[in-house]
């Protein structure tokens, strides 16, 4: 995966509007602790089973212990309880799919992308 780092608020927006995107089906973000073990599993999985392009489907990371305004942000942006990891699929600016913890695979997420807006 090319994850691509998510440091700052302002990003939010810019992930709002290329989920806007034709040529973009989602975007991906996973929320990470370095430090919890739980976490680290479910990055292993991701990183193991992920089968999407990254032109179609931008992969972002946040470093929950350095950027945790950030994750902030992105719980009242759309409306989440804040939990990690946590992963979340953004759709034509909306969230649509989070799971956390034990319930992150690759095989949901990429369903939940390949679902259309209900």
């Amino acid at each position: 995966m090319n994850w691509l780092p998510l440091i700052t608020e302002q990003q939010l927006m810019d992930i709002d509007l290329l989920s806007q995107n034709d040529d973009i089906k989602a975007i991906f973000i996973l929320k990470h602790s370095t430090r919890c073990s739980i976490s680290i599993s479910a990055l292993g999985r991701l990183e193991r089973s992920w089968k999407l392009s990254e032109k179609e489907v931008p992969t972002y990371f946040l470093d929950l212990l350095n950027y945790r305004g950030v994750s902030n942000a992105i719980a009242e942006h759309y409306g989440i309880s804040h939990e990690s990891p946590q992963v979340l699929v953004i759709k034509k600016g909306k969230c649509i799919y989070v799971a956390t913890h034990s319930d992150i695979f690759s095989a949901d997420i990429e369903e939940a992308i390949n679902a259309e807006i209900r």
